[in-house]
């Protein structure tokens, strides 16, 4: 089956279904989603929009803050650029239908503030911000009459010109027809073809063991777009949320930025603060800082957690800031406004990805990337805390022109799926223990502080897996697990090989072999041709 379309969007977060909205008034455009359309990593976002609303702000000084936690590796045309269009962004969403927060004496948006952030400037929806916004957004893509969604599809791989012609540079530049998708309902793999495709797919945080991310965040726009001939940089900047629930029961739940933000403090189980010891700003200091100083207590005093408490402000304060927290630990047993909370630092946020240009261009012509995909400049070694929502809406603007200003494509028929030699597996075992193996040596050995021998046995590891799994895609029908492992391989190799490459500590990237800032700050990049890609 093929079904064509003017833009194709791989991901249904908030980079995908602004861009898409953004261009349905003259373009037909298929937003492809993994499970419900709802299920992102926007979805989960708990803090907010960094934006400069407040006369005592400025521009400049949300550059700083940016520039700053990015330790010298962010784009500083990019970041001005993203940071200027704060304002019109808020706008949008807001003409959009989005209920911020408001104060309650004069109705202005209420800003709160965040680790990293020199001034209040994050806008929210109480402490579920991302699920307010993209519940909004979802139920104008699903009104629009241009926008097609297919919800349990995942893509399997890009269609490109190299690839269908079996070209090479030398025959000319590499251009994206579509993609390969498998319906996830039916176990059939249709043809998807567009004159414009761009991977909105989220980040990595699945390659862990611990994690903030939903169960989509796999890493499949990366991946590939890795396969298909882009360049990828600064993948092993992975940020760990220093506070995530710990609690048997509570699989993934965020202990929002904000808490801290508005008073929280991280203590020892003894009562004892212990971030001022670790930084001057204690609490507010960027998420790397953070994490770091809670992973350092937790090892050196053989803690299984730390604790983060809010009790010394009122209860009303409590349930009106925090509401959905308030309720999720108190359904725990956890009176958040009586007792601590204990956290554990676990993969948040993926800084690096697909290289792209302002304008969420890759090297590939008509395949853009946005969002947690892609690697755009603004994080560098360390994002700053409600940055990423932001870029979304950014680049969803920025890329929505270049696809305007580029006008139509030639059009080139595509062949169906061949899955004439490949068989039903005969058993899944492989791909859950192989998923299991990988999260935990990935925690274990490339977590937040590093040593070149723990990362040379991550890639040893990877090596003796990825040839499992290739004999076994090689020989199989493809299937949802089958896909989302194979790509998660092929991220944990981009991200090890990347951390091997930096011999110095700078941002989220730890080492003890390499404990020192070198003078000058340069990406890691890695280039396909320069590697032998995994999973071909």
């Amino acid at each position: 089956m093929n079904k064509v379309f003017d833009v194709l969007i791989i991901g249904s977060g908030l980079a995908g279904q602004s861009l898409a909205l953004r261009l349905a008034d003259q373009y037909r455009v298929c937003i492809l989603s993994k499970r419900e359309l709802t299920m992102s990593a926007s979805n989960w976002a708990q803090g907010g929009i960094a934006a400069v609303l407040n006369s005592e702000d400025s521009v400049e000084a949300h550059i700083k803050d940016t520039l700053d936690a990015g330790a010298g590796l962010c784009d500083s045309e990019v970041t001005r650029m993203v940071v200027t269009s704060g304002r019109d962004s808020i706008d949008w969403l807001l003409q959009q239908g989005v209920n911020f927060t408001r104060e309650a004496q004069d109705d202005r948006l209420h800003l709160t503030r965040e680790g990293g952030h020199s001034h209040r400037r994050v806008v929210h929806v109480a402490d579920a911000t991302g699920q307010a916004v993209q519940t909004t957004l979802t139920d104008r893509v699903r009104a629009h009459p241009n926008i097609t969604i297919l919800e349990h599809h995942i893509a399997v791989d890009l269609i490109t010109t190299h690839k269908l012609f079996k070209q090479t540079e030398n025959d000319g530049p590499n251009r994206c027809l579509g993609a390969y998708v498998l319906n996830n309902q039916t176990g059939k793999v249709i043809t998807l073809s567009a004159q414009y495709t761009v991977t909105a797919t989220g980040g990595a945080g699945k390659v862990y063991l611990y994690t903030t991310n939903p169960d989509i965040s796999t890493g499949d726009g990366i991946a590939m777009a890795w396969r298909a001939g882009c360049r990828v940089a600064n993948l092993e900047f992975v940020q760990f949320h220093p506070t995530c629930l710990y609690h048997p029961h509570a699989k993934s739940f965020l202990i929002s930025e904000v808490l801290r933000g508005e008073g929280g403090l991280l203590l020892l189980p003894d009562g004892t603060r212990f971030m001022p010891w670790h930084d001057e700003r204690a609490e507010l200091a960027p998420r790397d800082v953070v994490a770091r100083a809670i992973d350092f207590e937790m090892k050196k005093r053989g803690l299984d957690c730390v604790y983060l408490d809010i009790s010394h402000k009122p209860l009303d304060f409590i349930q009106s800031h925090f509401p959905n927290i308030y309720q999720r630990c108190l359904q725990l047993g956890i009176d958040i406004s009586k007792q601590p909370i204990p956290v554990v630092p676990a993969a948040h946020y993926t800084c690096g990805g697909v290289m792209t240009d302002i304008h969420g261009r890759t090297d590939i012509d008509c395949l853009y990337a946005i969002g947690e995909t892609a690697c755009t400049g603004l994080h560098g070694a360390n994002r700053l805390a409600s940055n990423s929502l932001l870029e979304c809406l950014a680049f969803s603007r920025s890329c929505a022109e270049d696809i305007r200003s580029e006008g139509q494509q030639p059009t080139i028929s595509l062949p169906d799926w061949d899955e004439s030699r490949v068989t039903d597996a005969d058993e899944e075992v492989l791909i859950t223990h192989t998923w299991d193996e990988l999260r935990r040596f990935m925690w274990n050995y490339v977590g937040i502080v590093r040593t070149t021998k723990r990362l040379s046995r991550a890639l040893h590891r990877i090596h003796m897996l990825r040839d499992e799994v290739h004999e076994f895609y090689s020989n199989f029908k493809v299937s949802h697990d089958l896909i989302e492992l194979r790509n998660l391989l092929q991220v944990a190799e981009l991200i090890v090989r990347s951390a091997i490459e930096r011999h110095e500590s700078r941002g989220l990237h730890y080492s003890k072999d390499y404990p020192d800032l070198l003078p000058e700050a340069i990406p890691t990049v890695l280039t396909p041709d320069n590697y032998t890609s995994l999973l071909d």
